[in-house]
């Protein structure tokens, strides 16, 4: 019997298992080129469709590197008890903070004659201004850019909030025929008649909102943005529903303006003007206060502020005429938008879609949230996943307490 039949040789056994090898790697390689290619594949989809959110793509602010183009919009919350920033504040301003993420701080008063609402913060005191820190401290622990929006009321008041008493300030002694809310956050009374500020009397308050934005500066704040929309002092003066002066602060668009951009500029050459902003909204009758030209008013100051060359103009859209209601219209802010050189940021009504398309067409570089940032602290990271939002509750946007409606509302699992 030939052994060599029943058992091969070893290097024939040897050889066999040499081709096992060499078949089984080949399959293995092409099987890792195979996941590889997949995997790239899937994070190039990723990556793209990353990019394909327009609101969520980087842009450069001035000096600052934003992420994203999800701005939290100032928004008045009421609790801030004796006009002082409150503890409370810091986890919720933190909460709605990301790395890159530019938030505007509420309405935030230049003096102790411009409140006009319960528990608002002021910035006028050393005491206000330490309160402040901690909050600010907190957006950029989170890698946020945060800027101080500052106002004045103006007519928007009554004696409850002047100090003894006074009688509140505006353009004009033209009063608001609405009702307001006193002091004590329950009860409603008529506005108190306004008295015209003296012609002489106008550069004390220019000072007041320069001195506002050095405190917060102090504070620790980015930037600011002074309030000129929705009907309170700078707003009073530029519509000429509210303004019949007949000196230099009245009467010709240029003279209407004339006071908000004494603002601009005494505050620009404060703080710097790549650290300064302003809100307009020319087309809206807030507060009873309106244009009759509203095209007009936005071009001029939009054409105007170019020469304090200030870092961004943040527009209303015209579609948002009264408090929280939109409006039909074939009205624009396209012509501001052409007009002005700096950063343009719009505001009123948006939601995701509308917000991409806003930046895909060149419409705004920055997209600001409200009521739909107050209700998701999470809303760049919810478009990104375009991921189901919180809805909002208006019945404790303007409530005292420190949690509910304020600090409560959920993030994404």
């Amino acid at each position: 019997m030939n052994l060599s039949t029943i058992h091969p040789p070893r290097f024939a056994y040897f050889s066999k298992l040499v081709d096992l090898i060499r078949l089984y790697s080949r399959k293995r390689r092409a099987r890792v080129t195979t996941l590889t290619t997949m995997a790239g594949e899937q994070n190039t989809q990723e990556n793209q469709s990353k990019q394909q959110i327009p609101l969520i793509t980087p842009y450069q602010l001035g000096p600052f590197r934003l992420s994203h183009r999800v701005v939290l919009a100032p928004l008045t919350r009421q609790r801030s008890y004796n006009c002082m920033p409150q503890p409370h504040a810091i986890l919720y301003y933190s909460q709605r903070s990301s790395p890159g993420g530019l938030l505007i701080a509420e309405a935030t008063g230049v003096s102790d004659s411009a409140q006009g609402y319960p528990n608002t913060p002021g910035i006028w005191t050393e005491e206000q201004v330490e309160a402040w820190k901690p909050i600010v401290n907190g957006v950029h622990k989170k890698g946020g850019v945060f800027f101080c929006q500052i106002w004045h009321t103006g007519r928007a008041s009554h004696v409850d909030y002047q100090p003894n008493r006074q009688t509140p300030v505006s353009s004009s002694d033209r009063k608001i025929s609405a009702k307001i809310m006193r002091a004590n956050g329950k009860d409603f009374v008529d506005f108190s008649p306004p008295r015209a500020l003296k012609t002489e009397e106008i550069p004390q308050i220019v000072n007041d909102f320069r001195l506002a934005a050095r405190n917060a500066i102090n504070a620790g704040f980015d930037g600011v943005e002074i309030h000129g929309a929705h009907g309170y002092l700078v707003d009073q003066f530029m519509k000429d529903s509210v303004n019949n002066r007949t000196d230099q602060y009245g009467g010709t668009l240029e003279n209407r303006c004339r006071f908000p951009l004494e603002v601009v500029e005494a505050v620009a050459d404060e703080i710097g003007a790549d650290r300064v902003g302003i809100r307009l909204s020319p087309f809206a009758g807030y507060l009873e206060s309106s244009d009759s030209n509203p095209e007009a008013l936005g071009v001029y100051m939009a054409e105007a502020l170019n020469k304090y060359s200030i870092l961004y103009a943040h527009f209303v859209e015209p579609r948002m005429v009264t408090v929280g209601e939109s409006v039909a219209t074939n009205k624009s802010l396209l012509p501001m938008r052409k007009a002005f050189k700096g950063a343009f940021l719009v505001a009123g009504g948006y939601g995701r879609d509308d917000g991409n398309e806003a930046i895909t067409s060149g419409k705004a570089d920055l997209v600001v949230y409200g009521r739909h940032f107050l209700a998701n602290p999470d809303l760049p990271r919810r478009f990104e996943l375009n991921a189901p939002l919180n809805k909002y509750d208006r019945d404790t946007f303007y409530i005292p307490d420190p949690v509910v409606g304020y600090t409560d509302y959920p993030f994404l699992e």
